[in-house]
Protein backbone atom coordinates (compact mmCIF):
# COMPACT_ATOMS: atom_id res chain seq x y z
CA UNK A 1 0.00 0.00 0.00
CA UNK A 2 1.35 3.44 -1.24
CA UNK A 3 1.92 5.83 1.97
CA UNK A 4 -0.23 9.18 1.32
CA UNK A 5 2.45 12.45 0.71
CA UNK A 6 3.27 14.31 4.11
CA UNK A 7 1.39 17.51 3.82
CA UNK A 8 2.98 20.58 4.43
CA UNK A 9 4.11 22.08 7.66
CA UNK A 10 3.33 25.30 8.46
CA UNK A 11 4.94 27.28 11.81
CA UNK A 12 2.42 29.91 12.77
CA UNK A 13 4.27 32.21 14.66
CA UNK A 14 2.53 35.19 16.41
CA UNK A 15 2.23 36.58 19.75
CA UNK A 16 -1.96 36.99 19.11
CA UNK A 17 -3.67 33.64 20.07
CA UNK A 18 -7.20 34.32 18.87
CA UNK A 19 -5.23 35.32 15.28
CA UNK A 20 -3.25 31.86 15.44
CA UNK A 21 -6.32 29.92 16.05
CA UNK A 22 -8.38 31.65 13.00
CA UNK A 23 -4.76 30.86 11.07
CA UNK A 24 -4.65 27.79 12.35
CA UNK A 25 -8.18 27.02 11.12
CA UNK A 26 -8.10 28.81 8.12
CA UNK A 27 -4.77 27.09 7.01
CA UNK A 28 -6.05 23.73 8.00
CA UNK A 29 -8.89 23.60 5.61
CA UNK A 30 -7.16 24.80 2.74
CA UNK A 31 -4.88 21.62 3.10
CA UNK A 32 -1.58 22.82 5.52
CA UNK A 33 -0.92 20.91 8.24
CA UNK A 34 -0.12 24.07 11.08
CA UNK A 35 1.88 24.46 14.13
CA UNK A 36 1.90 27.60 16.79
CA UNK A 37 4.25 29.42 18.26
CA UNK A 38 3.48 32.55 20.35
CA UNK A 39 6.68 34.18 20.48
CA UNK A 40 10.28 34.71 18.44
CA UNK A 41 11.98 31.93 21.01
CA UNK A 42 9.26 29.73 20.84
CA UNK A 43 9.61 29.35 17.16
CA UNK A 44 13.20 28.89 17.39
CA UNK A 45 12.82 26.17 19.66
CA UNK A 46 9.55 24.30 16.96
CA UNK A 47 11.93 24.42 14.05
CA UNK A 48 14.58 22.82 16.41
CA UNK A 49 12.49 19.89 17.35
CA UNK A 50 10.90 19.13 13.95
CA UNK A 51 10.74 19.49 10.16
CA UNK A 52 9.13 22.98 9.36
CA UNK A 53 8.51 23.85 5.20
CA UNK A 54 7.03 27.04 5.93
CA UNK A 55 6.94 30.08 8.61
CA UNK A 56 4.35 32.60 8.73
CA UNK A 57 5.78 34.78 10.88
CA UNK A 58 4.80 38.44 12.49
CA UNK A 59 7.42 41.31 12.26
CA UNK A 60 5.73 43.30 15.03
CA UNK A 61 5.70 41.13 18.09
CA UNK A 62 7.45 41.55 21.54
CA UNK A 63 10.84 40.31 22.52
CA UNK A 64 12.40 38.88 20.24
CA UNK A 65 10.60 40.36 17.36
CA UNK A 66 9.98 39.28 13.52
CA UNK A 67 13.30 40.52 11.74
CA UNK A 68 15.67 39.06 14.84
CA UNK A 69 13.91 35.62 14.89
CA UNK A 70 13.99 35.50 10.86
CA UNK A 71 17.50 36.38 11.20
CA UNK A 72 18.09 33.60 13.58
CA UNK A 73 16.37 30.47 11.51
CA UNK A 74 17.98 31.67 8.50
CA UNK A 75 20.97 30.83 10.88
CA UNK A 76 19.80 27.42 11.32
CA UNK A 77 20.67 24.32 9.28
CA UNK A 78 16.81 24.29 8.21
CA UNK A 79 15.53 26.30 5.26
CA UNK A 80 12.29 26.57 5.67
CA UNK A 81 10.55 29.50 3.57
CA UNK A 82 9.34 32.29 5.14
CA UNK A 83 6.49 34.65 4.56
CA UNK A 84 6.50 37.94 6.65
CA UNK A 85 3.93 39.62 8.25
CA UNK A 86 3.70 43.54 8.14
CA UNK A 87 1.29 45.70 10.14
CA UNK A 88 1.83 48.86 8.29
CA UNK A 89 1.88 49.14 4.39
CA UNK A 90 5.46 50.74 4.86
CA UNK A 91 8.38 49.99 2.05
CA UNK A 92 10.83 50.35 4.74
CA UNK A 93 9.27 47.14 6.84
CA UNK A 94 9.21 45.12 3.18
CA UNK A 95 13.01 46.32 2.69
CA UNK A 96 14.05 45.22 6.04
CA UNK A 97 12.04 41.57 6.00
CA UNK A 98 13.34 40.84 2.73
CA UNK A 99 17.52 41.33 3.97
CA UNK A 100 16.67 39.96 7.36
CA UNK A 101 16.09 36.83 4.92
CA UNK A 102 12.31 36.76 4.70
CA UNK A 103 11.15 34.83 1.12
CA UNK A 104 8.32 37.24 0.92
CA UNK A 105 6.10 39.49 2.13
CA UNK A 106 2.30 40.33 3.13
CA UNK A 107 0.77 43.19 4.81
CA UNK A 108 -2.08 43.01 7.37
CA UNK A 109 -5.25 43.28 7.00
CA UNK A 110 -4.60 40.47 4.40
CA UNK A 111 -7.13 38.33 2.46
CA UNK A 112 -7.08 34.55 3.15
CA UNK A 113 -7.06 33.65 -0.28
CA UNK A 114 -3.58 36.18 -1.03
CA UNK A 115 -1.95 34.59 2.12
CA UNK A 116 -2.52 31.21 1.01
CA UNK A 117 -1.42 31.79 -2.69
CA UNK A 118 1.59 33.84 -0.90
CA UNK A 119 2.63 30.31 1.00
CA UNK A 120 2.47 28.30 -2.07
CA UNK A 121 4.51 30.29 -4.17
CA UNK A 122 7.23 30.09 -1.71
CA UNK A 123 6.42 26.37 -1.06
CA UNK A 124 6.92 25.70 -5.04
CA UNK A 125 9.91 28.09 -5.06
CA UNK A 126 11.94 26.34 -2.29
CA UNK A 127 10.92 22.57 -4.38
CA UNK A 128 12.76 24.51 -8.01
CA UNK A 129 16.06 25.48 -5.51
CA UNK A 130 16.37 21.64 -4.05
CA UNK A 131 16.11 20.51 -7.87
CA UNK A 132 18.75 20.40 -10.40
CA UNK A 133 18.80 23.91 -11.73
CA UNK A 134 16.82 25.01 -14.43
CA UNK A 135 18.03 26.11 -18.29
CA UNK A 136 15.01 26.51 -19.56
CA UNK A 137 11.94 28.23 -18.29
CA UNK A 138 8.46 29.10 -20.24
CA UNK A 139 6.18 31.52 -18.36
CA UNK A 140 3.23 32.07 -20.82
CA UNK A 141 4.28 32.92 -24.33
CA UNK A 142 8.15 33.28 -23.38
CA UNK A 143 10.94 30.34 -22.85
CA UNK A 144 14.08 31.74 -21.89
CA UNK A 145 16.99 29.85 -22.46
CA UNK A 146 19.16 30.90 -19.27
CA UNK A 147 22.51 28.56 -20.66
CA UNK A 148 22.30 30.06 -24.24
CA UNK A 149 21.17 33.90 -23.34
CA UNK A 150 17.97 32.92 -25.80
CA UNK A 151 14.62 34.34 -25.46
CA UNK A 152 11.60 33.89 -27.26
CA UNK A 153 8.18 35.01 -27.88
CA UNK A 154 5.51 32.91 -29.14
CA UNK A 155 8.54 31.28 -30.96
CA UNK A 156 10.10 34.46 -32.18
CA UNK A 157 13.47 35.44 -31.21
CA UNK A 158 13.89 38.56 -28.49
CA UNK A 159 16.84 39.72 -28.91
CA UNK A 160 17.93 41.43 -25.37
CA UNK A 161 21.66 43.25 -24.30
CA UNK A 162 23.97 41.18 -22.26
CA UNK A 163 22.84 43.28 -19.41
CA UNK A 164 19.26 43.15 -20.27
CA UNK A 165 19.31 39.49 -20.25
CA UNK A 166 21.29 39.45 -17.20
CA UNK A 167 18.13 41.47 -15.43
CA UNK A 168 16.13 39.15 -16.76
CA UNK A 169 17.29 35.68 -15.40
CA UNK A 170 18.16 37.51 -11.92
CA UNK A 171 14.02 38.00 -12.27
CA UNK A 172 12.98 34.47 -13.36
CA UNK A 173 15.74 32.84 -10.83
CA UNK A 174 13.40 34.31 -8.40
CA UNK A 175 10.35 34.23 -9.88
CA UNK A 176 7.09 35.11 -7.79
CA UNK A 177 9.32 36.68 -5.74
CA UNK A 178 10.10 40.49 -4.88
CA UNK A 179 13.98 41.44 -5.83
CA UNK A 180 14.88 44.97 -4.72
CA UNK A 181 16.28 47.61 -6.46
CA UNK A 182 19.40 46.89 -3.87
CA UNK A 183 19.92 43.24 -5.10
CA UNK A 184 19.46 43.76 -8.71
CA UNK A 185 22.25 46.40 -9.29
CA UNK A 186 24.64 44.74 -6.62
CA UNK A 187 24.35 41.33 -8.78
CA UNK A 188 24.15 42.74 -12.22
CA UNK A 189 26.21 45.37 -12.25
CA UNK A 190 28.32 45.18 -9.19
CA UNK A 191 28.67 45.60 -5.38
CA UNK A 192 29.43 48.93 -5.97
CA UNK A 193 25.95 49.80 -7.04
CA UNK A 194 23.02 50.40 -4.67
CA UNK A 195 21.43 53.53 -5.50
CA UNK A 196 20.90 53.83 -9.06
CA UNK A 197 17.00 53.05 -9.35
CA UNK A 198 16.53 55.50 -12.21
CA UNK A 199 19.32 53.20 -14.09
CA UNK A 200 17.38 50.32 -13.27
CA UNK A 201 13.98 51.77 -14.61
CA UNK A 202 15.18 52.39 -17.82
CA UNK A 203 16.53 48.57 -18.05
CA UNK A 204 13.25 47.49 -17.10
CA UNK A 205 11.30 49.67 -19.23
CA UNK A 206 12.91 48.21 -21.93
CA UNK A 207 12.52 44.81 -20.84
CA UNK A 208 8.65 45.75 -20.94
CA UNK A 209 8.96 46.93 -24.09
CA UNK A 210 10.35 43.94 -26.01
CA UNK A 211 8.50 41.62 -24.12
CA UNK A 212 4.89 42.83 -22.94
CA UNK A 213 2.47 42.91 -24.85
CA UNK A 214 1.20 46.18 -23.39
CA UNK A 215 4.19 47.59 -21.31
CA UNK A 216 1.82 50.46 -20.05
CA UNK A 217 0.13 47.18 -18.34
CA UNK A 218 2.91 44.34 -17.58
CA UNK A 219 2.13 40.43 -17.27
CA UNK A 220 5.81 39.77 -16.59
CA UNK A 221 7.73 42.04 -14.90
CA UNK A 222 5.76 43.40 -12.13
CA UNK A 223 6.63 46.21 -10.09
CA UNK A 224 6.56 46.22 -5.87
CA UNK A 225 6.54 50.42 -5.37
CA UNK A 226 9.67 51.85 -3.87
CA UNK A 227 11.03 48.03 -3.28
CA UNK A 228 12.28 46.46 -6.72
CA UNK A 229 10.59 43.98 -9.15
CA UNK A 230 8.69 40.70 -9.01
CA UNK A 231 9.02 38.30 -12.04
CA UNK A 232 5.17 36.91 -12.81
CA UNK A 233 4.81 33.73 -14.64
CA UNK A 234 1.21 33.99 -16.23
CA UNK A 235 0.77 30.46 -16.29
CA UNK A 236 1.38 30.22 -12.31
CA UNK A 237 -1.70 29.57 -10.90
CA UNK A 238 -1.03 32.21 -7.84
CA UNK A 239 0.73 34.37 -10.13
CA UNK A 240 -0.75 37.90 -8.60
CA UNK A 241 -2.43 39.97 -10.76
CA UNK A 242 -0.80 42.05 -13.84
CA UNK A 243 -0.32 46.12 -13.04
CA UNK A 244 -0.53 49.08 -14.38
CA UNK A 245 3.17 49.76 -15.40
CA UNK A 246 4.25 53.17 -13.48
CA UNK A 247 7.96 52.79 -13.50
Amino acid sequence: MQSQPRSCKVLVVDDEPALRKALRTSLTAAGFSVEEAGSGEEAIRTLGAGAIDLVLLDMNMPGMGGLETCRRIRALGQRPGIVMVTVRDSEDDKVRALDSGADDYITKPFRLREMVSRLRAVQRRASLAEAPAEEVVHAGALEIDLARHRLTKAGNDIHLSPTEFDVLALLIRHRGAPVTHVKLLRTVWGPEYGGETEYLRTYIKTLRQKIEDNPGRPEYILTEPWLGYRFRNPSDPDAPEPQNGDD
